[in-house]
């Protein structure tokens, strides 16, 4: 009887999918982003709403310069959790090096809404405003 009324259904491939994102996250800090970015990409059409890997995902397309990819996987970081200041942040950092400053200031500021003291947000804010 407990089990009709769990929260989350089962997933049959949970356990597997589980061991490929610990391996994505293993190349990702290990820096071999090429095949970090193969796994992840494997890995978010399984399991497309996990948070931490489009934040890594963007965040290696970020770092291969490839800001415009970054910026969707950052958009879709963001509808989980609309206020992750990590994400803002790169976020801000892609629109600033795409010479979209008026969204990069639009991240900053949102970013300010929920840590007023972020001194990164505010030197980029003050990059942008001169």
């Amino acid at each position: 009887m407990v089990g009709l009324f769990s929260r989350t259904p089962k997933d049959p491939n949970q356990k597997r999918n589980q061991e490929k994102f610990k391996e994505f996250k293993k190349l990702a800090k290990q820096k071999k982003y090429d095949d970090a970015l193969k796994l992840g990409t494997e890995y978010l059409r399984m399991v497309p709403n996990n948070h931490d890997a489009l934040f890594t995902v963007g965040g290696i397309y970020y770092l291969k310069k490839k800001y415009k990819t970054a910026i969707s996987h950052f958009d879709q970081a963001l509808e989980i959790g609309s206020y992750d200041v990590d994400v803002l942040l790169l976020k801000a950092y892609s629109h600033q090096k795409l010479g979209e400053n008026k969204r990069a200031i639009q991240c900053c500021e949102k970013i300010q809404e929920v840590d007023p003291k972020n001194k990164a947000a505010s030197e980029l804010l003050s990059q942008l405003n001169s």
